[in-house]
């Protein structure tokens, strides 16, 4: 402590008591901002934290189908996210997803879809291609892989800090698929999203549903583990697999309202396990008829298109065939009702055995884009020709 003092002393005594005075003055300033400084950080980082969207979130765009839970049936299903400021994303899924792992579809601007393999946790979904400085505005899509083993159980998306959810907007197009292992991708290595309909959505930028179950008929009997056969299973949530599934062994009508937006154009290939089981041709042309009956009770005017076999494709160049004339009669049974909106596909001489796996024939990576290809002229020719049909442009993304 300094004591007072005269003269000179005094004053600079008194001078030194005013330097201390500021001092402490300053210090308490210093403080007040240091204070500010670390509620503005604090701030700051409340704001830095993940985005966390939940299951039910109305800008998730689901498509395909998912029970409540909500869960994956049908190899196709998923969903897609229209967001702002995109840098990384993470999947948060319950204890319904298949263990060990799930294989899922990811693309991102649609770009081709890149396997990720998911399981019950957080899975954080590297992309191929860095989003810094990319575009402000991304739309991913993802979606199950498999016919079988494509159970996801959304829980919550988790995104970066700073981006945001905008609403996707579909196309105008949206493609319904049918059929069976010769749709649904089974033996490629991406499954669905590299069999030729979800090829053929991708190349007329339509949404592109697929419900197609490997070994299963049109009749509904039981089929190389299918309980069920597409007649049947085609208007259930579930696919065939839930008779195999412990926690959901049950299965609930679909909604077709919930297909938004709902199908412009449908395709069928089907008939090849229903050969396979001997139903004889006269009851599956039947069936197959009751089945276009019931599907104009969802899809009153949209074209749909039948396609026939290709076939079942032999080393020494010679196909053997199932259901000779079959769906030419189908196709004239609806037309005798006055249903001209329905279209015979001649897929004969598609495919050969270079374009199929040679142990069990059914059409490898090459074949099935080679079979997209086929379809998509045959399309072009319709559309081109078929002016009364011509009621949806191809319309480039925006």
């Amino acid at each position: 402590m300094l004591r007072p003092s005269t003269g000179i002393l005094k004053n600079t005594t008194c001078w030194t008591l005013t330097v201390l005075s500021n001092a402490e003055g300053m210090l308490k300033t210093f403080i007040g901002f240091l204070g500010l400084a670390v509620a503005a950080l604090c701030a700051s980082s409340s704001t830095l934290q993940n985005v966390v969207v939940p299951k039910d979130h109305p800008l998730i765009f689901f498509h395909g189908r998912w029970d409540k839970s909500p869960e994956t049936w049908w190899a196709g299903s998923g969903f897609k996210l229209h967001v702002e400021n995109l840098q990384s994303l993470s999947l948060s899924l319950g204890n319904h997803t298949t263990t060990p792992l799930a294989s899922i579809g990811v693309s991102v601007d649609y770009e081709p879809f890149v396997t990720v393999n998911v399981s019950v946790g957080t899975n954080t979904i590297i992309f191929e291609k860095s989003l810094t400085g990319a575009k402000a505005k991304s739309v991913v899509r993802i979606n199950v892989e498999g016919w079988q083993n494509n159970r996801i159980n959304l829980e919550n998306i988790i995104l970066n800090p700073g981006a945001r959810l905008l609403p996707y907007t579909p196309s105008r197009l949206a493609f319904q698929f049918i059929g069976d292992s010769l749709s649904a991708g089974q033996f490629l290595p991406q499954g669905v999203d590299q069999a030729w309909p979800i090829l053929t959505g991708e190349y007329v930028k339509a949404e592109h549903i697929v419900n197609a179950q490997s070994g299963a008929a049109l009749t509904d009997i039981v089929s190389f583990g299918n309980q069920h056969g597409l007649s049947f299973q085609f208007f259930r949530t579930e696919d065939t697999g839930y008779y195999f599934t412990t926690d959901h062994n049950f299965t609930t009508p679909w909604e077709f309202r919930r297909d938004v937006p709902p199908a412009t154009h449908v395709v069928i290939h089907i008939g090849a396990n229903d050969s396979s089981q001997n139903v004889t041709q006269a009851a599956f042309i039947e069936t197959f008829l009751n089945f276009l009956s019931r599907l104009r009770t969802i899809y009153h005017t949209q074209p749909i298109f039948v396609f026939t076999p290709w076939g079942w494709l032999n080393a020494g160049g010679t196909v053997s065939q199932y259901y000779p004339d079959a769906y030419q009669q189908i196709v004239d049974g609806r037309h005798r009702l006055g249903d001209r909106n329905v279209f015979l596909v001649n897929t004969t001489g598609w495919v050969t055995f270079a374009d199929v796996f040679p142990d069990n024939q059914h059409p490898n990576v090459a074949g099935h884009a080679k079979i997209a290809g086929l379809f998509e002229k045959w399309l072009e020719q319709w559309e081109s020709y078929d002016t009364l049909k011509h009621t949806v442009i191809f319309l480039s993304r925006t």
